[in-house]
């Protein structure tokens, strides 16, 4: 993964858990709130409709001690209820006031129907309305003031400061009761709704609450503060992921070089077999004209012949020697330990390896692979070698040109029966004097360089049945290096 995807991942983690977070919160706060809300909603209800049943309860009790008209019974009723601003009676042969009179004869004739009061000449716009009960020998009507009638005293909220807003409704008419929080500062569909209508049949008004919300009523200090704590704690992950990813890089880098180290060897072994074969061959043949040369002389001569020959055996003994050494080096078994591996893996991998020496360095890379490319036949630890050293001297190539300029180019593909990995830098390039000699143990044109990398990557390919080649590429213009592996 780039570095940048993975930045982008982590500030994603970091949103996620902050959203969650938040979420919660709120969700916890407005479940309070809610709470809070639906309580209120009950205990208004509660106290309203024990208010209306107290209306109620008044008319049916001078329906049932009938005090005489003008008596001052029932006029002292406003002065024990505040709510009861009027109280009228008719007896049988009277009427009612004629200004009301066409409504309360109305509400008179259905109280007498359904034996129970009834509402008359309401206006809720005032807060007013009459309640009327038939009965014999005086019908009773209650002029009732319903701000007077508010029990404040067991109101649950409040009515200056609640944010609720709480109204009766009847008829289409509304009186409001509480105006609760002003409209320009709410959210216009981001508000609780309760509505009941009042537990009282002579009087079913409809309770209406109303709960706007508004930011402020978030826990937004919780929030941003567990958003900052998120981001400290992903931010320690982090820091621990990297080490630990810095510490396997590490390692994964110390096996390779350690391989690396031991084919060096094997590739050092390998080269002074090659060397000193030449000088043990002609010591074994002058050993032998020796030996011969001293059979011509008379006298004497077996104590020579002795030496000589025990020279003779000597050196082929070291010439055995030497050849099993170089055998060994060579790794013939790499072809026997081939297995199919994905080149794409090996080569993101090595990329992985190498990803802080790139960002070092400041190099660009670009990697074209053609999909669905099939695995090809190599030994995983030999072809992890090949790429390695091959991007190795690609960044180092790359040290002689400005940052600007240094571009790794990677590309994998089929080409007939062989898979192809292409590694190309744009660093100086290689002369042609050394065009020809590159593969070759102990060439190098690195100050400091053992000439080693480029000569064992090229056995260890050939061993595996593919082959490593140098592309042609305009001198100074960077180098190209062709890996050919069979597919599996």
């Amino acid at each position: 993964m780039k570095p940048n995807m993975r930045r982008y991942s982590w500030l994603a983690l970091w949103l996620t858990c902050s959203a969650v977070g938040a979420g919660w919160l709120a969700t916890n706060r407005l479940a309070e709130l809610r709470a809070d809300f639906d309580t209120d909603a009950r205990i208004a209800h509660r106290v309203l409709s024990q208010r209306m049943a107290q209306h109620d309860a008044i008319l049916a009790t001078l329906a049932l001690l009938q005090p005489a008209k003008g008596s001052g019974d029932a006029e002292r009723l406003s002065a024990l209820y505040p709510q009861i601003l009027e109280v009228l009676q008719r007896p049988e042969q009277e009427t009612w006031p004629a200004a009301i009179a066409p409504t309360l004869n109305d509400a008179e004739a259905t109280s007498r129907h359904t034996r129970r009061a009834v509402l008359a000449n309401e206006n809720l716009s005032s807060g007013r309305y009459w309640l009327v009960l038939a009965a014999h020998p005086l019908s009773h009507g209650l002029l009732i003031d319903l701000k007077a009638a508010m029990p404040w005293g067991e109101w649950p909220m409040d009515g200056a400061a609640s944010a609720v807003r709480a109204t009766l409704v009847h008829a289409g008419a509304s009186f409001v009761i509480q105006q609760g929080r002003p409209e320009s500062e709410t959210f216009p569909h981001w508000r609780w709704v309760a509505a009941k209508v009042l537990a009282s049949a002579s009087q079913p008004l409809e309770l209406v609450l109303e709960r706007p919300l508004t930011w402020r009523e978030l826990p937004l200090v919780a929030m941003v503060s567990w958003s900052l704590v998120a981001a400290l704690l992903l931010a320690g992950l982090r820091n621990l992921w990297h080490q630990r990813v810095a510490r396997q890089r590490a390692e994964e880098l110390l096996r390779v070089g350690q391989v690396a180290r031991l084919n060096t060897l094997g590739e050092l072994a390998a080269g002074m077999a090659h060397e000193l074969n030449q000088p043990l061959t002609a010591l074994l043949a002058n050993t032998q004209a020796a030996r011969r040369l001293l059979d011509e002389k008379p006298p004497d001569v077996g104590t020579a012949r002795d030496a000589m020959a025990q020279a003779a055996h000597q050196a082929r003994r070291a010439a055995d020697v030497v050849g099993r050494l170089r055998r060994l080096v060579e790794r013939p078994e790499l072809a026997t330990q081939v297995q199919p591996v994905a080149l794409g893996s090996a080569v993101q991998e090595a990329l992985y390896l190498l990803e802080p020496e790139l960002q070092r360095r400041s190099i660009q890379t670009e990697v074209i692979a053609e999909p669905d490319l099939p695995l090809v036949q190599a030994e995983p630890v030999a072809l992890q070698q090949i790429i390695h050293n091959l991007l190795m001297n690609a960044v180092q190539a790359m040290e002689l040109v400005s940052p600007a300029r240094r571009k790794l180019h990677l590309r994998w593909q089929r080409q007939g029966t062989q898979a192809l990995l292409v590694v190309r830098d744009t660093g100086t390039g290689i002369t042609s004097e050394a065009r020809a000699r590159v593969f070759e143990p102990f060439f190098t044109t690195r100050e400091g360089g053992l000439g080693l990398g480029l000569s064992l990557s090229h056995s260890l390919a050939e061993a595996m049945g593919g082959s490593l080649l140098l592309a042609g590429s305009p001198e100074g213009m960077g180098a190209e290096f062709h890996l050919l592996l069979p597919l599996a």
